[in-house]
């Protein structure tokens, strides 16, 4: 089976093939033992931890909460008390996100091997991203490493990326769509290329990362995408600050569409004219009547002739 993997890698991509030869023969095993449940549960663990803090973790989790340090059922996480899993090692969210796994394996959502295996991939991710903290990154290294899926490349993935930059001399990580469309190429061994991208980071930190010939042009969808996202945002803030200068103090409208408090106070201050009273009354009316009195310049004398 190897041997055809690497036919095919090496026949679509010539710089995956130079990979490939520098790194040997394809050695990722899935580990078919366990439920989707426990692996679920694990992959919670690992979430933003290093793995050593991550399995002292599980092996208390098991110590407290399993039966005779066997991994413990959806029901034995339900029962256990929040003190017990916190002093484990989990966090809050992490708790929270147990739990919701725990009810979800026993409600049917998250399925037994035996129910999983007969499932699609895209049926898979449907139905265990429902669980609360389970996102794609985590559904896909399950379809690899526990239900040996080879069509998988998780995109979205650090390794990956940085992987295919270093080996196909690019100077920025790819953006993740533009990955998926260049790796369909390795299709139906997309898990076999993802695979050897994580090898190319190891190989270049070792000194031994084939150079590619030239750099590849991979698909400017990240580029159209960002240009389409700049201009939207661009063409919002123009119509925000006409919108803004067409409002007045007095015209800004409330939650109802009426002026709010504020802007029907003060524009009642603008339309109101200022009362005058007394002298001040009587010498506004008195210019209103009579025109204004010119004063008498100094009186020219007549030129000498």
């Amino acid at each position: 089976m190897s041997k055809i993997i690497i036919a095919h890698l090496t026949s679509v991509d010539p710089v995956m093939g130079a990979v490939i030869g520098a790194c040997g023969a394809y050695a990722m095993e899935a580990n078919m033992e366990g439920t989707p449940f426990r692996a679920l549960a694990q992959a919670i663990a690992h979430q933003q931890l290093h793995a050593s803090a991550a399995n002292t973790i599980l092996r208390r989790f098991v110590e407290s909460v399993g039966t005779q340090g066997a991994f413990p059922t959806p029901q034995q996480v339900l029962d256990a008390p929040e003190a017990t899993l916190r002093a484990a090692g989990f966090s809050f969210a992490k708790i929270a996100s147990l739990r919701d796994l725990a009810q979800k394996a026993i409600d049917g959502v998250v399925p037994d091997r035996d129910t999983l295996v007969a499932l699609s991939n895209d049926e898979i991710l449907e139905r265990l991203t429902q669980v609360r903290g389970i996102g794609r990154w985590t559904v896909e290294m399950m379809l690899m490493f526990q239900l040996g899926r080879p069509d998988i490349l998780p995109v979205d993935d650090f390794g990956v990326r940085n992987g295919f930059r270093l080996a196909y001399g690019l100077r920025k990580m790819p953006h993740p769509k533009a990955l998926a469309q260049f790796g369909e190429r390795w299709s139906p061994h997309r898990s076999a290329a993802a695979w050897y991208l994580w090898r190319a980071c190891e190989m270049h930190r070792a000194g031994t990362l084939p150079k590619p010939a030239g750099a590849t042009k991979l698909p400017r969808i990240a580029k159209r995408l960002r240009r389409v996202t700049k201009r939207l945002k661009k063409e919002v803030r123009a119509k925000l600050t006409h919108a803004k200068r067409r409002l007045t103090a007095g015209q800004r409208l409330g939650a109802r569409g009426q002026p709010g408090a504020k802007g029907q106070l003060r524009a009642k201050r603008l339309r109101a004219k200022p009362r005058r009273t007394g002298a001040a009354a009587q010498r506004a009316s008195a210019s209103k009547r009579a025109p204004p009195r010119r004063r008498a310049g100094p009186k020219r004398l007549p030129r000498s002739r």
